[in-house]
């Protein structure tokens, strides 16, 4: 007799995951947590050797046809996000034709670098690479470089001379005034028919836990803080600032992203935002 296996389920192992998981196993869920950085989960997302994860937004826009949506949650800002971050040394207008190191972690923050150089800045020419070396040293070196998760946030805070910092969350909205979507809770279509009853209660089980952390940051954050060279206040600050919802506004600076790529040729076309059935979600 075949024995079911658990759910599989991507989890980032980044301070702004945090909320999300860490009450997640008191709240009932009972799958199987599979850690990778953004650009491991959307792989594993692909391949199908997960079942539903919080993904980059590109990866959904690159392979829209494999996932559905969950309802309700992303990993957004609406202003400054903080830890997708440019470090250069010249002003982002300036940036026309320099080569920029860009992180391997993230399929979107690469992506919304571009649109941002491309659309809002106007540039003709963006050269970008991801290099063999850590990041953080050619920030110190003074070349421009992309960089994303806990290492942007404490670089921000022990900046170079001469290097500026740019948060792209905070761009996004002063020229769009809408809010950016960074991941999206992204589920394989394949494992819609296996998992329908945890599928259906996934969502309450992450607003479990995003609420209990949220409430009462101050009850965890010594856990998360030990070797991230940041204060309790810092991370806290960080996780009240980070946007965990999914409204209409999110869906709308979503679709905004999704037509800029497209245009700018970053995508094949902009993908329709396929949500979770009904059926799985309990509305029958």
């Amino acid at each position: 007799m075949k024995i079911a296996r658990p759910i599989k389920l991507g989890h980032i192992p980044y301070l702004n995951c945090v909320p999300f998981f860490y009450f997640l196993e008191e709240s009932g869920f009972s799958g199987e947590l599979v850690s990778g950085v953004p650009s491991e989960l959307n792989r594993l997302l692909h391949q199908g050797k997960l079942d539903v994860s919080p993904s980059s937004s590109f990866e959904y826009a690159y392979h829209w046809e494999d996932y559905f949506l969950l309802p309700g949650h992303s990993i957004s800002s609406q202003g400054k996000v903080q830890s997708v971050l440019l470090f250069s040394p010249v002003e982002m207008s300036e940036l026309e034709g320099k080569t920029i190191a860009i992180t391997g972690e993230s399929a979107t923050s690469i992506n919304l670098l571009r649109v941002i150089l491309l659309e809002f800045y106007h540039h003709q020419r963006i050269n970008d690479f991801v290099p063999d070396g850590s990041v953080e040293d050619l920030v110190s070196a003074r070349e421009p470089a992309l960089l994303i998760g806990d290492r942007a946030l404490l670089l921000a805070t022990r900046l170079p001379d001469g290097v500026k910092c740019f948060d792209l969350g905070e761009i996004w909205y002063q020229q769009t005034g809408l809010p950016f979507v960074f991941a999206l809770w992204m589920i394989r279509k394949a494992a819609f028919g296996s998992f329908q009853k945890e599928l259906s209660l996934l969502g309450r089980h992450l607003q479990y836990s995003l609420e209990r952390v949220l409430e009462n940051p101050e009850e965890i954050v010594s856990d998360c803080t030990s070797g991230a060279g940041l204060s309790p206040q810092q991370v806290i600050q960080y996780w009240q600032n980070i946007d965990y919802r999914l409204d209409k506004e999110h869906l709308a600076g979503l679709n905004l992203f999704f037509q800029l790529c497209a245009k700018h040729q970053l995508l094949d076309k902009n993908p329709p935002l396929n949500f979770l059935p009904d059926l799985a979600l309990g509305n029958h």
